[in-house]
């Protein structure tokens, strides 16, 4: 249930004739009051002798009995109500009840009160009403009102657990304000997935992936289309700007511009210089440093491995670090999921995109960002799209999988960290971005793990021997679950190629598993396998590899078989 009140009008008149009348687009249906202050108000929905104008006067009289000099200025209170799009359709009498105990928790009315405001409630769709209220109580003082968003919204849930709706979280203040029911008609009536405002906050935000000034964010945000205008003072100091999509336009013809902290509260200019680097320290880390690898110095597959590095250090020290340290981390993976976003092939594009989107909402909240300490993952973004799409085979197909698989677990340690500082919508978004990002992998992952499934498959018995004693000597708990995946043959084929690139295959394996999340696994060999190869600078895409990591024939349809596997076990999570 999301309750919103609304800017306080002038003309009681005008806002009934509007909840009364068709709506902006023909969508209002039935209009009719579901509750009133007096349970008795007249209602020119279902009742033909009553008018607007009665309706009106008797909301207003409480104002009207006033001296012109004590009337205030904007006297109309107006607070819609929306169930979310899931919820069953409550019946008049539920909205009724829902009515007034929204105005008595805003201060509008209270039932133990004599005196309080007049106000009444219209349902002109399944979904929600809206209460009308007017600022004068019978007594002629005016209601308290301090906190009554957070009243209405504390209201609100507790009337979803007692109705059986779906329970939100409570908002703390933080978020990007929501496109409004006029631009959510329009991007209707467009036939766009999402509102101008949401199109152009996303984006701002992937042109702030990675910047490091204002010459390269201005640049990217001319490439990507928007018009942009800046502010200047007159020293000549650039003190803001503001966007706006070529097609989105008003009466005038003019474009409909929106400032940076209209579209999000970090996204202001001020707030995003706060992410350009400085002189500070990087991320630490105890891993031994990335070998070598095939991929092209500065291609896609590189970028890709090197985000994947700077994510598994994040991983290392994200809940070891100061809170502001861990909130610019966070604040930096989202850049590196904008980043990825933009640069992905087709296969993934859609199920990125939404990730991306959905942990807008995990980067912001009320601990402040102290940036410094995320430039590696900043660098990792700005390599993504400085290297440009990836293909959706080989190394760069490969090397997709293996970063989402990294920002997968990132993301699920910045759900837990949200939710231990009792961050509830921001653990709500990054939970949602991981199952984006589960069904990114999916489908990024199953060409590559298929191809080393099939040479492990064709491994000698006694090297699969070998192996199976190294594994059980090297995690004895965790040895059983792996040797039962259909993943073990992928993990296998790994272990070969680490040992023919001189590494030693137990130290590798000792190493990955004592790290964090693997518990949240379905596949835990699937996530080694990933690990492993990171680590060890091994090829991701072995595609035309045979079973000792020489050049052969593309086995036949791979992937297939790895995602069935032998007892048809559907492939993991990463």
């Amino acid at each position: 249930m999301i309750p919103r009140i609304q800017k306080r009008g002038q003309r009681t008149i005008g806002l009934l004739a509007y909840l009364y009348g068709p709506g902006k687009h023909e969508e209002h249906a039935d209009p009719h009051l579901v509750a009133s202050w007096d349970h008795n108000a007249p209602d020119p929905g279902r009742n033909s002798s009553a008018t607007l104008k009665q309706l009106q006067q008797l909301l207003d009289q409480p104002v009207v009995n006033l001296d012109q000099a004590q009337r205030p200025r904007k006297h109309v209170w107006h607070l819609s109500v929306r169930n979310a799009a899931e919820d069953r359709l409550l019946t008049d009498e539920e909205w009724g009840e829902v009515a007034r105990r929204m105005v008595a928790a805003a201060g509008i009315d209270d039932p133990d009160q004599d005196a309080g405001c007049r106000w009444v409630a219209v349902r002109h769709a399944d979904d929600h009403i809206h209460i009308v209220a007017t600022l004068v109580r019978e007594d002629g003082y005016k209601p308290d009102l301090g906190r009554d968003a957070a009243r209405v919204q504390a209201q609100a849930r507790t009337l979803e657990a007692e109705l059986g709706l779906r329970r939100l979280n409570q908002g703390d203040g933080t978020a990007a304000q929501r496109p409004t029911s006029a631009e959510r008609h329009k991007a209707d009536r467009q036939g766009r997935e999402r509102t101008v405002r949401e199109e152009l906050r996303e984006t701002v935000r992937r042109a702030v992936a990675g910047t490091v000034g204002e010459e390269e964010f201005f640049d990217r945000l001319a490439a990507a289309g928007l018009i942009v205008h800046t502010r200047i003072a007159p020293s000549g100091d650039l003190l803001g700007y503001k966007v706006a999509l070529p097609f989105d336009r008003n009466k005038d013809g003019e474009p409909v511009f929106y400032s940076g902290s209209r579209l999000a509260p970090d996204l202001s200019l001020p707030r995003i210089r706060e992410r350009w680097p400085g002189p500070t320290t990087d991320q630490h880390s105890d891993e031994p440093s990335e070998q070598a690898t095939t991929t092209t110095p500065n291609g896609p597959a590189t970028a890709r491995r090197r985000a994947a590095t700077a994510a598994w250090q994040t991983i290392l020290v994200i809940d070891q670090d100061e809170e502001a340290t861990v909130a610019a981390h966070v604040t930096a993976a989202g850049e590196v999921l904008d980043a990825l976003a933009a640069t992905s092939a087709v296969h993934t594009r859609h199920e990125l995109r939404e990730a991306a989107f959905a942990f807008e909402r995990a980067t912001r909240s009320h601990i402040r960002s102290q940036h410094g300490h995320d430039q590696a993952l900043r660098r990792a973004a700005r390599d993504l799209v400085r290297s440009g799409p990836a293909l959706d085979r080989g190394e760069d197909g490969a090397t997709t999988a293996m970063v989402i698989d990294m920002l997968f677990f990132l993301v699920t340690a910045a759900t837990h960290w949200h939710a231990k500082k009792g961050h509830a919508q921001q653990a709500a978004a990054a939970r949602q971005a991981a199952e984006h990002l589960h069904a990114a992998y999916q489908a990024a992952a199953a060409q590559p793990l298929g191809a080393l499934y099939q040479r492990g498959r064709r491994l000698s018995r006694p090297l699969l021997q070998r192996h199976t004693a190294m594994l059980r000597k090297a995690v004895p708990e965790l040895a059983e679950q792996i040797l039962s995946e259909p993943g073990w043959y992928a993990l296998a084929a790994t272990i070969t190629d680490a040992e023919v690139a001189g590494h030693d295959p137990a130290a590798l394996l000792t190493t990955a598993a004592r790290r964090r999340e693997l518990n949240t696994a379905q596949s835990v060999s699937d996530v080694l396998v990933w690990r492993l190869r990171r680590t060890a600078g091994l090829p991701a895409d072995t595609s035309h590899a045979d079973a000792g990591g020489h050049t052969a024939g593309r086995p036949a349809n791979p992937a297939a078989q790895h995602t069935q596997g032998r007892s048809g076990t559907r492939l993991g999570r990463p």
